[in-house]
């Protein structure tokens, strides 16, 4: 598959399925850490290990918000990318999703604002899911320790046993009480802060090299209590493009779970949007179209929740000339986006596409997997690509700029424009954002002709 252009790669992982039956190629496999991209991990290789052990500080058995999940309190976006990845691997997660309060998205039901504009409506876009962080996670959580061969270990990891140049387990610390857990295959999951290079180092291995692009976004989520049992819009989105005058750089509120609204905003820099419940409320109804103004005119139940998010980073593994063997990295320990754009999630499930179609080639565990990293690399690629791009419009950040980036700048800035009244080009933006289409489907001559097109008539 390596040998394909990546759009043929990132086509082939979104289509990837669990096996019809376990073919182990595994005897024992290790997941450092137990949120989304830990447990989708986990679910991969519940197919190709005979038994699979996840090492997790928070205790498994709680439900809610997780203390190793600082972010976990705030709106998160499942793209439709993600919602069908999810539905791959665990066959009626919609549905179940819906039966505990989790409220359908599909086309219709959702509005995307851009500088105060209503977009179209893609009708035959595919369906998206509103619900918090927790009920998301609890759900995935649930359905892969029912698993037979999964178990989970509360307790912390605190580094690696090596033979030689293989990976053959983890150190843990459970409450004071030290323990290896051995396995044949180790999963580092432990998200933007993994330990993974220092330990590595450690060891004598060379660590990846980490690039950054420093964003400073600051973001705050309210809950409000929602009156409408099946309100028409369950996703509502409203962009600031730089051009506009406004410290607040996005906002955005979903129906979820438990009769609630939950409503965000964003900003950058020194804007910190939203940090007490006047503010929140104020800017919600000033800054943005009526729709926002009516949601914070519901009560707010509890505080404003705030979150800093300093920038986005990407380990590169795939460069690495010396790795070990048996060992991965999955998740936000692998790459970070700014999370406006709501990737996280659904870059977990591609990573779980990369696992699955790596261990499927029956690979020599005895040797680094480079095949897995290169599989990852193109998801990397396309979720990194699309983020900073964005980003770098922004005033505030300074590169570094890629060859091409004043060009590729106007190209997309013409594209995202078309999206407001074309719907061709809309889909075809919204395939490519939902991460169900590689970005290259968007360079193509008779996109940008059918987006200046559409831009002529709208002027």
């Amino acid at each position: 598959m390596m040998s394909s252009s990546p759009a043929r790669v990132f086509a082939a992982l979104n289509a990837v399925r669990p096996p019809d039956q376990a073919s182990p190629v595994v005897g024992r496999a290790v997941v450092i850490g137990g949120s989304v991209a830990g447990l989708l991990a986990a679910r991969v290789l519940s197919d190709y290990a005979q038994s699979v052990v996840i090492i997790d500080r928070d205790d498994p058995q709680v439900t809610g918000e997780r203390p190793g999940v600082p972010q976990g309190t705030q709106l998160h976006a499942l793209l439709p990318g993600g919602l069908l990845q999810l539905e791959h691997l665990f066959p009626g997660f919609r549905e179940q999703a819906l039966a505990r309060g989790a409220v359908g998205a599909p086309p219709a039901a959702r509005r995307n604002y851009l500088d105060g504009r209503l977009k179209v409506v893609v009708p035959d876009d595919a369906d998206s899911l509103a619900g918090t962080r927790p009920l998301l996670e609890g759900l995935i959580r649930q359905r892969v320790l029912r698993l037979p061969n999964v178990k989970t270990v509360t307790a912390r990891a605190t580094g690696l046993v090596f033979d030689g140049a293989v990976t053959t387990g983890v150190r843990c610390d459970a409450g004071g009480a030290p323990g290896v857990e051995s396995g044949d295959l180790v999963v580092d999951a432990m998200g933007r802060s993994s330990r993974l290079s220092e330990w590595l180092a450690q060891a004598g291995w060379d660590r990846p090299v980490m690039r950054r692009m420093t964003v400073n976004l600051n973001y705050a989520t309210a809950l409000f209590q929602r009156r409408e049992t099946d309100p028409d819009a369950t996703i509502v989105l409203a962009l600031h493009t730089p051009k506009m005058s406004s410290d607040v750089a996005g906002a955005a509120f979903f129906a979820v779970e438990d009769g609630r609204w939950m409503a965000m905003m964003a900003g950058y820099g020194d804007n910190r949007p939203g940090r007490t419940a006047d503010d929140f409320v104020r800017r919600l109804r000033d800054q943005f179209p009526p729709e926002f103004g009516e949601v914070a005119g519901n009560e707010m139940l509890g505080d404003v929740r705030t979150y800093r998010h300093a920038d986005s980073r990407r380990r590169d593994f795939h460069r690495l000339k010396r790795f070990p063997a048996g060992l991965v990295s999955v998740g936000d320990a692998v790459a970070s986006f700014n999370p406006v754009y709501g990737q996280g999630m659904t870059a977990a499930a591609l990573h779980a596409a990369c696992l699955s179609t790596y261990l499927r080639s029956g690979p020599d565990l005895g040797v680094p997997a480079r095949r897995f990293f290169a599989l990852q690399k193109v998801v990397v690629d396309v979720a990194w690509s699309m983020s900073t791009s964005a980003d770098l419009a922004l005033p505030h950040v300074d590169g570094p700029y890629p060859r091409g980036y004043r060009l590729s700048s106007w190209v997309s800035g013409q594209i995202v424009a078309a999206t407001v009244t074309h719907v061709p080009t809309a889909r075809r933006f919204n395939e490519v954002v939902s991460m169900r289409e590689h970005p290259r489907s968007l360079a193509t001559p008779g996109v940008l002709l059918g987006a200046l097109r559409a831009n002529r008539r709208a002027r």
